[in-house]
């Protein structure tokens, strides 16, 4: 426990604090002091791709499907993939906790880390799909950090060290992450319509079971779900907001001068604003973490850097949209109404004043379908990193699906916040090791960057020329 802890603490908590004007300060953990250099370092080297290239990362969604190979995926299921993974729990109680602590402001930091974030989501896609290879499993192909590490580090070497390590990290943060899923959607299943844990958990394991212990399964679901939920969700806040209209430039006043501290009040809690809004930016659109690229490398694209585009926009769907519905759903109810309540309670609640007691219903099935989707992505993910420590052998990709499987019904019994915590070290740990690679290989998602502009600018002349 001691070991754990003394991780989790390296890993997570304050290395140092910058004091800042009205007595708050802002906390450095380490890995704030890895990912939000490196957005900016793969931002300003991009040159402001995130903003530069919207508009070419929407029309690739629109684009005509080319005619993939069979067992592979396209660019937009690999960019489905990722967002049923990346829109999750975080999204609902993460941001609202956020909220909590930082106010209004926290949500402008949160966008901010959504922008250079998306540059290193476009690094790590990129060099996924430029390191891939032939999966004889399923099929199509697989790849994602653990491939792209052994490539620059092995040397010749049957393995490398530290891909190794990440994939050894990715399958213990995927085990942790099970645990906190059903545990969630138990907990909100319970106060939403009293139904015991034990069923609920019984119900949610025997449906995952069914999807991803068969061949090929993951993607049609999630085909079907995420743009479902997304759309609903939407949906839900859009009615929030037409209905407070009044309200909504007082909402966004509040997160800019929350944000900067230009006003005494928020002074104080700038620092709390800056700090969790980062973090809540980070850990939800999980740029950098490396778990995103394990679907883009399996997308069949006929440019690399389709691929590296299309996760660029799963970071703003996850933090623009999904997370910015939770923070809109949040500040736009009265203060009376989530008073003293916190986490998914105070979720409920504001929803419960938006809708009524239909309100505690929408967030249960919300959550459900949020959670579900994470699951089921988070074990096709799993595939490469399976693959990488233990060869094309389908047992030992049974087999983690079982302990997966396993690890949801725990969670959805008891809450174990060692479990927890280990699934919080995994994904840190992913996040140094993917890290240490990005720099020095960055180089190569450039190169087929201006590639891939260069053969834009060719087809815009021919169709001037015409």
């Amino acid at each position: 426990m001691k070991i754990i802890s003394f991780i989790y603490n390296l890993l997570w908590g304050d290395i140092f604090t910058i004091p800042l004007p009205g007595g708050s300060e802002v906390g450095i953990s380490l890995l704030i002091l890895l990912l939000i250099p490196a957005g900016i370092f793969f931002t300003i080297r991009t040159r402001f791709l995130p903003v530069r290239m919207l508009p070419e990362m929407i029309r690739l969604v629109t684009e005509k499907k080319s005619g993939e190979k069979s067992g592979a995926i396209s660019g937009v299921q690999a960019l489905i993939v990722s967002t049923a993974t990346r829109v999750g729990m975080g999204n609902l109680v993460g941001v609202v906790a956020a909220i909590s602590v930082g106010g209004a402001g926290a949500v402008f930091w949160m966008w901010i880390t959504a922008i250079i974030g998306s540059a290193t989501a476009f690094i790590e896609s990129t060099l996924a799909q430029l390191h891939k290879e032939k999966d004889p499993l399923y099929d199509g192909y697989r790849g994602g950090p653990a491939y792209y590490i052994h490539n620059f580090f092995a040397k010749g070497k049957e393995k490398s060290i530290i891909a190794i390590l990440f994939a050894v990290s990715g399958l213990i943060c995927w085990c942790g992450v099970s645990q906190v899923i059903s545990n969630s959607v138990t907990s909100s299943f319970e106060n939403a319509f009293n139904i015991p844990p034990l069923a609920t958990t019984i119900v949610l394991v025997l449906i995952s079971a069914v999807i991803v212990l068969r061949k090929n399964t993951t993607v049609k679901v999630l085909d079907v779900i995420v743009p479902i939920m997304a759309v609903f969700y939407f949906g839900l806040t859009l009615f929030v907001i037409i209905n407070n209209i009044t309200l909504v430039p007082d909402v966004f006043k509040r997160i800019f001068m929350d944000a900067f501290g230009l006003r005494e009040a928020a002074a104080g809690i700038m620092g709390a604003a800056l700090t969790k809004g980062v973090q809540r930016g980070l850990f939800s659109n999980e740029a950098g973490s490396g778990s995103a690229p394990c679907a883009a490398a399996s997308a069949d694209v006929d440019h690399p850097v389709k691929s590296g585009l299309m996760q660029a926009l799963g970071v703003f769907i996850d933090t623009l949209v999904i997370c910015s519905c939770t923070a809109m759903v949040m500040l736009l109810a009265p203060e009376s109404a989530i008073a003293g309540k916190e986490g998914m309670t105070l979720l409920q609640a504001a929803m419960q004043h938006h809708f009524g007691t239909a309100g505690v219903v929408f967030i249960a099935v919300v959550l459900f379908l949020f959670c579900f989707s994470t699951f089921i992505g988070i074990l096709y993910y799993a595939r490469s990193n399976v693959a990488y420590l233990f060869g094309d052998k389908m047992w030992a990709q049974t087999a983690y699906k079982i302990v997966a499987l396993a690890m949801l019904f725990i969670g959805g019994l008891a809450a174990y916040t060692f479990v927890w915590d280990i699934g919080d070290i995994g994904v840190g740990l992913m996040t140094v090791f993917n890290i240490i690679a990005l720099y020095p290989m960055s180089g190569q998602a450039i190169r087929s960057l201006k590639d891939y502009e260069r053969k834009m600018r060719e087809k815009a002349n021919k169709k001037a020329a015409v």
